[in-house]
C-alpha cells in the first residue's frame, strides 16, 4: 500500500500531467477547429481523465474512474464497472452540458 504522502505526490502527478495534456489538447485543436468544437473535446477528455471513482468497495482512496472502470469490466463484468461508469457518466453529460452553453453564449458567431 502507498504511504499517504506517496499517495498525494502520485495524485499530484497525475492531476498536472492531466492538466498539461489538456492545455496542449486545447492549443493543438485551435489550430483546426472553431471555439464550441474544442471546448467540447477539451471537457469531455477533462472528464474522462479526472473523474475520480473509488477502486473497490471500502477503499478510502480515488482513482481515475476510467482506469477503474476499465480494469473493473476487464476482471468482473460490466456489473463490476457501474461503481464507476456512473460518475463517468454524470462527469461526461456535465461536460456536454457546459459546451453547450459555451457554445451558446461565449462562442457563438455572429452574423
Amino acid at each position: 500500500m502507498l504511504s499517504e504522502s506517496s499517495y498525494l505526490t502520485a495524485l499530484y502527478v497525475y492531476l498536472g500531467a492531466a492538466v498539461a495534456m489538456l492545455l496542449y489538447l486545447g492549443w493543438w485543436l485551435t489550430k483546426y477547429w472553431r471555439g464550441g468544437t474544442v471546448a467540447l473535446l477539451v471537457l469531455l477528455a477533462a472528464a474522462l481523465l479526472l473523474t475520480p471513482a473509488y477502486p473497490r468497495d471500502g477503499a478510502t482512496t480515488f482513482a481515475p474512474a476510467l482506469i477503474v472502470a476499465g480494469f473493473q469490466w476487464a476482471t468482473q463484468g460490466m456489473a463490476g464497472a457501474m461503481h464507476a461508469l456512473r460518475p463517468l457518466g454524470a462527469a461526461l453529460a456535465v461536460a456536454v452540458v457546459l459546451a453547450l452553453l459555451l457554445r451558446l453564449t461565449i462562442f457563438r458567431r455572429v452574423s
